[in-house]
Formats: structure tokens, C-alpha cells, sequence
């Protein structure tokens, strides 16, 4: 059986990128590198969008812009 040694600072990177992608997901912001990958991969005759651009997006997504049934705060 073969084990994998990681050293604290790889396993302190990793446990970073979790909390800080937990964290974006808690707030409406998805992953825009698993995104573009995912768009690539599945879908390889569309560009993805730019990272403003979907930074964009899912903020729209998230507060109901040009949707009647989403959030509204005011």
C-alpha cells in the first residue's frame, strides 16, 4: 500500500482553499477556475466568460437582477 506524505504547508493550502471556496459559495461566488475548466471540457464551442464577467453573473444570479421572483432588497 503506497501513502502519500504531505507536508503542514500543502496540507495548510489545502485546507485554505476549502475554507475560502466554502466561503465564496456561502456568499453566491462560485469557483470561476472550475467553471472555465468544466466550460472547456463540456462545451469546448463556447468561450467561457471573463472572470468579470462572471463575477458579474453570479452576482446577478444571487440578487434576482432582471428577475422579478428574486431578491430585492429595497
Amino acid at each position: 500500500m503506497a501513502t502519500t506524505s504531505h507536508t503542514l504547508r500543502e496540507r495548510w493550502q489545502t485546507l485554505t482553499k476549502c475554507v475560502c471556496d466554502g466561503a465564496r459559495l456561502m456568499v453566491g461566488q462560485g469557483d470561476y477556475a472550475a467553471y472555465a475548466s468544466h466550460v472547456r471540457k463540456t462545451h469546448p464551442d463556447r468561450e467561457p466568460m471573463t472572470e468579470v464577467e462572471f463575477f458579474r453573473n453570479r452576482e446577478n444570479a444571487r440578487f434576482g437582477v432582471g428577475n422579478r421572483n428574486g431578491f430585492r432588497c429595497c
